[in-house]
């Protein structure tokens, strides 16, 4: 039998989730925690966390992967060549969703073995972070929040996370990836730290020199 790898993999199986599920944004190669997730899938419903082990991949990273999926997405596939059929179930928590991957008449074919509960695990900070400072402030003014541009991006998730309903949170995130725009993203948050700044300065008084106190000058003694 011919083996998967992951190059085979991801495109047909990208073609395959959209098939299933709708509208889908697929966003490859995403750091989370220690690790990196294969690719993350949003949806209207939530984030799909994706790991991809090919029939070349071990299990050999696969529990401390796990536990950071867990932290950051809504829902979790794993996506496997048929040689890891057998054994998938005994590294994977119950929630995990399961797809099989094999070589079907010379192309990858997909079947779901088992669907994804919602992930119990997850942490909506971890979760948050996903976004990028100018997405978080789009988030701020549609719920009529102070944009906080002198504050830390951790002060302001845990802002909204205090702020703003979850429900309602969840779905201005998922749009937020949706509409994501990684041509234009690195101008964005170039004007964002320019703007925020000058508002630092603003406030100090001056643009970026300490105030000088006036030299009071001695008379001179007259003579």
């Amino acid at each position: 039998m011919e083996l998967l790898h992951d190059k085979d993999i991801r495109e047909p199986l990208f073609d395959f989730l959209e098939e299933v599920y709708g509208k889908v944004r697929i966003l490859e190669e995403k750091t989370m925690g220690r690790s990196r997730a294969d690719a993350v899938m949003v949806t209207e419903e939530g984030l799909y966390g994706i790991e991809i082990k090919s029939d070349a991949d071990t299990y050999a990273r696969l529990k401390r992967q796990v536990k950071d999926y867990d932290l950051y997405y809504d829902y979790n596939y794993a996506v496997i060549g048929t040689s890891h059929a057998a054994h998938i179930h005994e590294h994977l928590p119950k929630w995990w969703g399961i797809i099989t991957a094999e070589l079907v008449e010379g192309e990858a074919d997909f079947y779901i073995l088992r669907k994804p509960l919602p992930n119990p695990e997850v942490d909506w900070l971890r979760k948050i972070s996903i976004l990028w400072r100018p997405e978080l402030v789009h988030i701020q003014r549609l719920n009529g929040l102070p944009e906080y541009k002198e504050k830390s991006k951790l002060f302001v998730q845990k802002k909204l996370l205090e702020k703003v309903p979850a429900q309602v949170l969840h779905r201005q995130l998922c749009q937020e990836l949706f509409e994501r725009d990684y041509t234009m993203i690195a101008d964005k948050i170039s004007e964002f730290r320019r703007q925020s700044a000058a508002g630092r300065l603003r406030e100090q008084g001056t643009f970026g020199e300490k105030p000088v106190k006036p030299v009071r000058r001695k008379r001179r003694k007259r003579r």
